[in-house]
C-alpha cells in the first residue's frame, strides 16, 4: 500500500512538471527572456536588500559600539576625579542624573581596582554587610588591563543584544578601577531593518504578479504596436519627420497611432515651413550685412567674434582668415588693439555704453576709419550681451578736410596776393599818376593786367570743375586733332616765346577725326601745355604729339594718342600717384610757382568723360610726358584712294 501510494504522488509530480513545461513553451521567446530577466533580477535585488539589511543591523551594532565607548569615556572622565577624592555621595548623584538622562544606558555599573563591585545602577551594594551577603566582582582579562583602553563586547538576552563597554578609571596615573555599562541597541535601526525586509517580500511578490499580468495582456495585445511606436518615436526624436505607422488596430490604441501620425504629419509640415522661413530670414540678414558698407563686428561678452561682414574683413586685412570663435584682441590689427582694449573690457561689463574713436591703419593700405562701440544690453537683466562694433572708413573724409584746408589756404593765397597787387598799383596811380612816366605807368598797368589774369585763371579753374562735376550733358561729335593742337600753339607760342621754351607739335598727316568733344580737349590740353610752359626752364622744349596708334591688346583697332612731353623739372615717384588729385600741387613740396591744384584734376575728369585714362611717365630733373588716347570717328573716315599714304607725319614748331 505505501509502494503504491509513493508510485502515484511521483507520477501527480510528473504530470505536473509536464503541464508546467508545456505551458512555459507556448510563450514568446520575448516574454520568456522577459520572464527570466525579471526572476533574475528580482532574486538579486532581493539579495541585494537582504544583504542591506544585514549591513543596516551590523551598522547598527557598531553605531552601538561606537555610542557606548563614547558614553564610557565620557562618564569615566567626569567621575574620575570624584572616585579619587572618594566622595561616593557625589559620584552616585552624578551617576544617576547620567543614568536618567539617556534611555540607551540599561546598567551602571563601579568597581575597584580589584574588580568588586561598590556602586551601580539600578543595582547597589546592601547598607550591611554579614556573612551571607553576595558579593559581585567584574573580572577583566590581563590584556585589558594593561592596554588600559576601553573594553566593548556583546552579549544577548531576553530582552534582546546588549552592548557591555568597560572603561578604565584612571586619575594622575593611578588606576581607580573600572566603570561598565550596559547599552540598549537601536530600535529605529532594528525598526527600519525589519520594515525593510517586510517591503522586500511584498515587493518581490507584487513585481512577479505585476509581471505574469503583464506578459498574458502583451502577448495579447500590445507588443507589436508598442515596438512600431517606439521605433517611431526614435525616427520622430532623430529628425524623421515622413515616419508613419500603418497597423490595423481600433480602440485607444489605433486613435494613439492615429494621433502619432498626425503628429508626425504636422511636424514635417512646420519643419518644412520653418526650415524655410529660417533659409530666408537668414539669406535676408546675411545679403544685409555683407552689403553694408561699413564694416560690422558682433562680439560676445568674452569679446569672442561671432560675426563679422566682408567690409570690416577686408578693412581689418582678415580675408582668407577664419575669426569667428577668436578673441577680438587676437586679431585686431595693433592700432586698433591699443585704442580699444580698455573701452573693450569696460563695454563687456557693462561699465560704458560704447564710444568712438579714430585710427589710422597701414595694411593692408594706409587708411582712417572711425570705430564706433555700442554695448549690447539686455533689457531685463541689465546685463551686457555683447558688443556691436562699426568701422566707417573715413580715408575720403579725411582727404577732403585735407584738401579743403589746402584750397582754403590756395585761394587765399591766389586771391590776396593780385588783389594786394592791384589795389596797391590802382593806389599809386590814384596817388602819384600825374608825376609818373608813361613808361612806369605802362609798366604799373602791365602788372596789373597780368594780376587779373591770375584772378581769371582761378576763377575759370572753379568753374571748369564745378561744370564736369555738374553733370550737365556735353554734345559730342568728330573733332580734327590737328585743329585743337594749331589752337593750342597759337594761345601758347607768345608765352613759349617769352620764357625762351621751345614749343613744337609733331601731328601725323592725315590724322583721321576723333569722337570727343572740342571745346573739352581744348580744355584738356591746354592745362597740360600750360603746366608744361610752368615747370619747364628757360631753354627747355616742350612737344605736343598726335598718331595713330595701334593696341597691344587689338593690334587691329585703331586710336589717336595725345602726348605731351616737356623737359621740365619731372615729378617725383612718390607724388606721381596724387598729381591727379584735386588741389594737390607738387609745387608745394618741390617748386615754388604758383597754382591752385585743380589744373590736372580738371584734365582726368575731361579725359574720363571721353571713356579713356590719362596717363604720366616722369623723372625728376629729365621731364614729364601724359598721355592719353581717344576713340577715332569712324563714321566721318573718307576712303584713301589706293597707292596713296593714309599717314604722314609733319612737324610744327613755334620759337
Amino acid at each position: 500500500m505505501v509502494v503504491l501510494k509513493t508510485e502515484k504522488t511521483q507520477g501527480d509530480w510528473s504530470d505536473k512538471l509536464r503541464g508546467i513545461a508545456r505551458w512555459w513553451s507556448e510563450f514568446k521567446i520575448q516574454t520568456r527572456l522577459m520572464a527570466t530577466a525579471t526572476l533574475v533580477v528580482s532574486i538579486i535585488m532581493s539579495g541585494l536588500t537582504f544583504w542591506a539589511v544585514n549591513t543596516i543591523q551590523t551598522n547598527a551594532h557598531l553605531n552601538d559600539t561606537r555610542y557606548g565607548r563614547d558614553l564610557g569615556l565620557l562618564l569615566a572622565a567626569d567621575v574620575a576625579p570624584l572616585v579619587a577624592k572618594g566622595d561616593t555621595a557625589a559620584v552616585a548623584e552624578f551617576s544617576r542624573k547620567f543614568y536618567e538622562r539617556s534611555a540607551s544606558i540599561r546598567y551602571i555599573l563601579f568597581a575597584d581596582p580589584e574588580g568588586e563591585i561598590y556602586y551601580g545602577l539600578p543595582y547597589s551594594a546592601p547598607p550591611v554587610e554579614s556573612a551571607l551577603t553576595l558579593r559581585r566582582r567584574i573580572q577583566l582579562p590581563e590584556t585589558y588591563r594593561a592596554s588600559q583602553e576601553p573594553l566593548v563586547r556583546q552579549h544577548r538576552t531576553p530582552n534582546g543584544l546588549v552592548a557591555d563597554v568597560f572603561v578604565p578609571l584612571t586619575f594622575n596615573g593611578e588606576n581607580l578601577g573600572v566603570v561598565a555599562l550596559g547599552i540598549n541597541p537601536n530600535q529605529t535601526f532594528i525598526t527600519s531593518a525589519n520594515l525593510t525586509r517586510d517591503l522586500t517580500i511584498a515587493v518581490f511578490v507584487s513585481l512577479w504578479i505585476m509581471v505574469i499580468l503583464g506578459g498574458v495582456f502583451n502577448a495579447l495585445t500590445i507588443t507589436q504596436p508598442i515596438k512600431e511606436l517606439v521605433q517611431g518615436v526614435k525616427n520622430i526624436a532623430a529628425g524623421n519627420f515622413k515616419q508613419r505607422i500603418n497597423l490595423p488596430f481600433g480602440g485607444e490604441l489605433g486613435e494613439l497611432i492615429s494621433s502619432f501620425n498626425d503628429m508626425a504629419e504636422r511636424l514635417a509640415s512646420y519643419e518644412a515651413q520653418n526650415i524655410e522661413e529660417l533659409q530666408a530670414e537668414k539669406a535676408k540678414l546675411d545679403t544685409l550685412v555683407s552689403t553694408i558698407a561699413d564694416g560690422a563686428i558682433l562680439l560676445d561678452t568674452d569679446m569672442r567674434i561671432i560675426l563679422v561682414n566682408p567690409t570690416a574683413q577686408r578693412l581689418f586685412n582678415w580675408e582668407g582668415m577664419n575669426v569667428i570663435g577668436q578673441n577680438a584682441l587676437n586679431c585686431f590689427p595693433a592700432p586698433v588693439c591699443e585704442k580699444l582694449a580698455c573701452p573693450l573690457y569696460k563695454a563687456s561689463r557693462g561699465e560704458s555704453e560704447g564710444g568712438e574713436f579714430r585710427v589710422t591703419l597701414q595694411e593692408p593700405s594706409s587708411r582712417s576709419v572711425r570705430i564706433l562701440l555700442t554695448t549690447v544690453m539686455d533689457v531685463q537683466r541689465e546685463k551686457p550681451k555683447g558688443i556691436a562694433i562699426t568701422i566707417q572708413d573715413i580715408t575720403r573724409e579725411v582727404e577732403l578736410n585735407e584738401a579743403k584746408a589746402q584750397l582754403i589756404s590756395n585761394v587765399s593765397h591766389e586771391l590776396r596776393t593780385p588783389l594786394f597787387n592791384i589795389k596797391s598799383i590802382i593806389e599809386t596811380i590814384q596817388e602819384y599818376g600825374s608825376s609818373l612816366s608813361e613808361k612806369e605807368q605802362q609798366e604799373f598797368l602791365e602788372t596789373a593786367n597780368h594780376e587779373t589774369d591770375r584772378l581769371t585763371r582761378l576763377v575759370n579753374d572753379f568753374l571748369d570743375i564745378s561744370r564736369l562735376e555738374s553733370g550737365r550733358p556735353y554734345q559730342f561729335g568728330s573733332v580734327q586733332m590737328a585743329q585743337v593742337i594749331d589752337q593750342i600753339m597759337r594761345t601758347y607760342q607768345l608765352n613759349a616765346a617769352n620764357k625762351s621754351i621751345t614749343l613744337t607739335a609733331e601731328v601725323e598727316n592725315p590724322l583721321p577725326p576723333v569722337w570727343g568733344n572740342y571745346d573739352l580737349l581744348v580744355g584738356a590740353l591746354t592745362n597740360l601745355v600750360g603746366n608744361a610752359l610752368k615747370f619747364t626752364p628757360e631753354n627747355g622744349r616742350v612737344t605736343i604729339r598726335a598718331y595713330v596708334w595701334h593696341p597691344p591688346s587689338d593690334p587691329e583697332q585703331e586710336r589717336v594718342r595725345i602726348e605731351v612731353a616737356d623737359t621740365g623739372m619731372g615729378i617725383a615717384p612718390e607724388d606721381q600717384p596724387r598729381v591727379f588729385e584735386r588741389f594737390f600741387r607738387v609745387e608745394n613740396r618741390v617748386h615754388t610757382l604758383e597754382g591752385t591744384g585743380l589744373g590736372l584734376a580738371i584734365v582726368q575728369d575731361i579725359i574720363h568723360k571721353h571713356n579713356t585714362q590719362i596717363h604720366l611717365i616722369s623723372e625728376l630733373g629729365v621731364g614729364s610726358t601724359f598721355w592719353f588716347d581717344l576713340a577715332i570717328d569712324e563714321s566721318a573716315l573718307v576712303d584713301t584712294p589706293d597707292g596713296a599714304t593714309p599717314h604722314l607725319k609733319h612737324a610744327q614748331s613755334w620759337h
